[in-house]
């Protein structure tokens, strides 16, 4: 992999991107992901995930970096990454975390306040068994359990009418939420995307000294990676085999693989670098 001495920044979806829409697979992309690591070059997991499920997925890839959890709520550092903690960050089991949204319990209140006024028209993890979730994402019973140990947001299953879906969304926004539309679930936390975290992270790497001059790749496949895919100085959208790639404002500097999740992962940042 040639290096042209600058320095690069990466920042990647999970799901659809890096891992396999159905297998979850990341194979495809293991070979680039150890000659990037071999380069210095850091791959930050920016995902909706939780942190219980970005961390075993790092122990599988060999990352060291920061990651970006559920939407860009939050920002996991391993203390001692950086030589000094950054301003603002709080220390939570080994790690520096800069939060950009309230807790979940904050929302869960709101949700319960919700349910008087649209009853029956709604669900979310909190409410449902580990099994139920495990139903409705495809994810295995252990998975399931990761996904639920949310920290900052919450995922709601609508089973109103859409209609009155508008008017619950309208609501929560009143009550200061932040509600983005995922693949199946309403995702509700503060005003945080994965744009806005991925400006404070390349900021403080340059804040403390660790790359001058760097630029960053965005790379995602669905509509909230838009934020980052705008963010950032090159954006890889990666193809799915499930839906059209989001659309993007920017006009230039940014690519569509040819193939899909990891495949194109790997042939499209190639090309990139």
């Amino acid at each position: 992999m040639s290096n042209d001495k600058t320095p690069w920044l990466i920042f990647s979806d999970l799901d659809g991107s890096l891992l396999d829409h159905d297998s979850y697979s990341h194979k495809a992309a293991d070979d680039l992901l150890q000659e990037l690591e071999k380069s210095d070059i850091p791959v930050i997991l920016t995902t909706s995930k939780t942190r219980a499920e970005v961390v075993s997925i790092r122990e599988e890839l060999n990352n060291r970096h920061p990651f970006i959890i559920e939407n860009g709520a939050a920002i996991f550092i391993p203390q001692g990454y950086f030589s000094e903690k950054p301003k603002a960050c709080i220390e939570v089991e080994g790690f520096w975390v800069y939060c950009l949204s309230q807790a979940r319990s904050h929302w869960l209140s709101i949700l319960n306040k919700a349910k008087t006024i649209f009853p029956h028209s709604f669900s979310h993890f909190s409410a449902m068994k580990e099994e139920v979730i495990a139903q409705v994402t495809g994810l295995s019973y252990e998975q399931a359990q990761q996904a639920n140990k949310r920290e900052f947001g919450e995922p709601i299953s609508w089973l109103g009418v859409d209609k009155a879906k508008q008017e619950f969304i309208q609501w929560l926004e009143e009550q200061g939420g932040h509600v983005l539309q995922g693949g199946r679930f309403l995702h509700l936390s503060g005003p945080c995307n994965k744009g806005l975290a991925l400006t404070w992270l390349s900021e403080e790497y340059e804040r403390q000294g660790t790359l001058i001059n760097y630029k960053s790749i965005a790379i995602g496949d669905s509509g909230n990676d838009i934020a980052m895919l705008e963010q950032a100085d090159l954006a890889l959208i990666i193809r799915s085999p499930v839906h059209a790639p989001p659309k993007l404002k920017r006009t230039r500097g940014y690519f569509i693989s040819e193939e899909f999740g990891p495949r194109g992962w790997n042939s499209g940042l190639r090309k990139i670098l």
